[in-house]
């Protein structure tokens, strides 16, 4: 009896409380789905940068199922240009799927004038059965043909029709190609000083200062490694050039093809003083001033204290 008056007074103390069996279990279920929105809550702030797994999963599984994108499906203009970031080797792939796409000419001529900025043959009217998929090909087979031997590549190309025998056509392809081997094209225009005369001329140097000048120079023509004939005849030309390039600028600073001559040298021999490490004592820039003006005395202290400076921030001028 004493049991039974116990439990049916704790029975009106839970309901008078709120917490009957059945809402007892109704506040328990909603704490329990708390505890797990929380727990999701925190598993998805611990992602990196807030990113939604469970969404992430379900887009990725989403993309899974609906597959690529076909690019026949697409307007002509957005496959072509989704197309045309591809380099070669991949729209070979991509033709394996999109035939007719991916072996457009357009695409094509696009890589070839991209690598090969040059060709005689793009101001030739096409011959019979022409196309740029297959000049692409030829084209790099003789660019390869070429690091290994200048003279055979560039008789490759002439032989396909590519190039034409002419010194000005091989200047100009050479200045509009960066797949040769800068070893290799250096060994070939030291051989052929014709197309280094058509190379030269090809150089603008209009209103660029003297260092900044002699650095895009030496890119596409290389310096050779040691001291010789060669070099003198890079710096040589390379003078004459800039003087024809900034004739009112020479007139101003009372500058010859000489006096840049000598300052070209002297920039050479400071690149290497202030980049070697094998050189302990640099070279001040006192030191050069005095140096430069010996051997130019018409040049001012103040522009050859700016040669000094870009040397001294920016670097080699032949690097």
């Amino acid at each position: 009896m004493g049991q039974g008056l116990w439990r049916v007074a704790r029975n009106q103390q839970l309901q008078h409380q709120g917490y009957s069996g059945q809402g007892y279990l109704t506040r328990e279920h909603g704490r329990r789905i708390a505890a797990n929105n929380v727990s999701n809550t925190n598993h998805r702030k611990q992602a990196q940068g807030g990113i939604d797994i469970y969404h992430l999963l379900k887009t990725r599984k989403s993309k899974e199922q609906e597959g690529f994108i076909n690019l026949e499906m697409l307007p002509p203009e957005l496959s072509f240009t989704i197309l045309s970031y591809l380099n070669a080797t991949d729209l070979c792939l991509a033709s394996c799927v999109w035939q007719d796409l991916a072996n457009d000419e357009l695409l094509w001529q696009g890589l070839c004038k991209s690598t090969w900025g040059h060709c005689s043959i793009y101001n030739k009217n096409p011959p019979l059965g022409f196309s740029f998929r297959k000049l692409y090909m030829q084209l790099d087979e003789g660019s390869l043909t070429f690091n290994a031997n200048p003279d055979e590549g560039v008789n490759y190309f002439m032989s396909k029709g590519i190039l034409d025998d002419s010194p000005k056509e091989i200047a100009k392809f050479i200045f509009c190609t960066r797949t040769l081997n800068w070893k290799k094209l250096r060994i070939y225009l030291d051989e052929r000083r014709d197309v280094l005369d058509d190379l030269v001329t090809l150089h603008n140097f209009r209103n660029q200062f003297l260092p900044n000048a002699l650095r895009e120079f030496f890119r596409h023509i290389h310096a050779p490694e040691e001291r010789g004939e060669y070099l003198e005849t890079l710096i040589t030309k390379f003078s004459h050039r800039f003087c024809a390039c900034n004739p009112d600028l020479m007139r101003e600073l009372g500058l010859s093809p000489d006096a840049v001559y000598v300052l070209c040298y002297s920039l050479i021999l400071l690149s290497i003083d202030l980049t070697s490490p094998h050189v302990k004592n640099k070279m001040s820039k006192r030191e050069f001033i005095r140096n430069t003006r010996r051997a130019a005395q018409n040049i001012s202290e103040d522009f050859v204290g700016h040669l000094y400076d870009n040397i001294y921030l920016i670097g080699h001028v032949a690097a």
